[in-house]
């Protein structure tokens, strides 16, 4: 039986983004697998008094059930009003590839979808997409559609190479499809490994200016943003990790596209590293733990620590909800 993401208190995107574009900043899409994150990135925006939005791909479904997902987005409702601040709390599918997938989040209580066609030729993507909202506007579920692919590897979606976003297509796209924001490829990547050591990391701002010419107001959305810090990196390898040459976007060049229309930035790896770099820590100065609350709990506080200050310094988020 289908439940409606109204009955468990979360929000879609639609006044979210409305409230970005006017201020000037971008809502965190944070993506979940587990408890200690959710609670890290409820924790982190509860005290920042940010909106958040809580992502699952499709891997993360595989992994943590979508029923236990559902529940743990639910809970995160009522653990952001214990902690004093009832914050505006979406759940999205993180790049949906196909109808039935999106269709299954809709049903299953999300309040906003993704569907990422993307890789299929111009026609077939605005079909599919149309397809989608067509569905998920019945039940007052926002949709996000995508042109251009990313370069890079994350869960299940990988690409070897960047096709940036054509600023000439997207108006036909959105009036097409009727999708509610549009995903771009601006030179963002999914993964750690965005950059080589060498190169200049940069993100294409004028194809981003000229999207927004097009499409004055219309909700942006930028996927791979993790900067990959490098405190996080040399955390991990100091203690015994293989990440060398990990590069990332610059957080002043996220911070100049959420003043734009940017008003969704995606962030999942850094969140891993973060996580990643306190365990192996724990692990390599106490070798004979073994209780799992002994490390995911500092892990927990790292990644809430660097949350907060992505609302604060790189989004701009901080403070948006009264």
């Amino acid at each position: 039986m289908a439940v409606s993401y109204k009955e468990l208190g979360l929000v879609n995107t639609r006044a979210m983004f409305a409230e970005a574009i006017k201020g000037g900043y971008a809502i965190p899409a944070y993506n979940f697998n587990n408890m200690e994150q959710m609670q890290a990135i409820i924790q982190a925006c509860v005290e920042t008094k940010s909106p958040v939005i809580l992502q699952v791909s499709s891997g993360a479904r595989k992994y943590a059930n979508q029923t236990l997902l559902r529940y743990m987005a639910q809970g995160a409702v009522e653990f952001a009003k214990e902690l004093g601040c009832n914050i505006p709390i979406c759940l999205h599918l993180d790049h949906g590839d196909t109808f039935e997938l999106c269709k299954s989040c809709v049903d299953f209580g999300f309040s906003s979808v993704m569907i990422d066609g993307s890789h299929h030729k111009y026609d077939e993507n605005v079909a599919l997409t149309k397809k989608v909202v067509e569905y998920a506007h019945q039940y007052d579920v926002t949709v996000e559609g995508e042109l251009g692919v990313l370069a890079g590897v994350e869960d299940e979606v990988s690409a070897e190479h960047h096709t940036y976003t054509q600023p000439e297509e997207v108006e036909d796209f959105v009036k097409k499809t009727g999708c509610d924001s549009l995903a771009i490829s601006i030179g963002t990547s999914h993964g750690a490994f965005k950059f080589k050591p060498g190169q200049n990391p940069e993100i294409r701002l004028d194809i981003l200016a000229e999207i927004e010419k097009r499409i004055p107001g219309f909700p942006i959305v930028l996927h791979g943003s993790s900067s990959v810090p490098q405190e996080y990196v040399d955390l991990i390898n100091k203690y015994g990790g293989k990440m060398e040459a990990a590069i990332g976007i610059p957080e002043e060049q996220l911070r100049a596209a959420a003043k734009s229309a940017v008003c969704k930035i995606n962030i999942d790896s850094d969140g891993r590293l973060a996580m990643t770099a306190a365990v192996r820590k724990m692990f390599a100065e106490q070798p004979g733990e073994f209780d799992p609350r002994k490390y995911l709990g500092p892990a927990r506080d790292e990644l809430k620590k660097m949350y907060m200050a992505k609302n604060k310094n790189v989004l701009g988020s901080a403070g948006r909800v009264k």
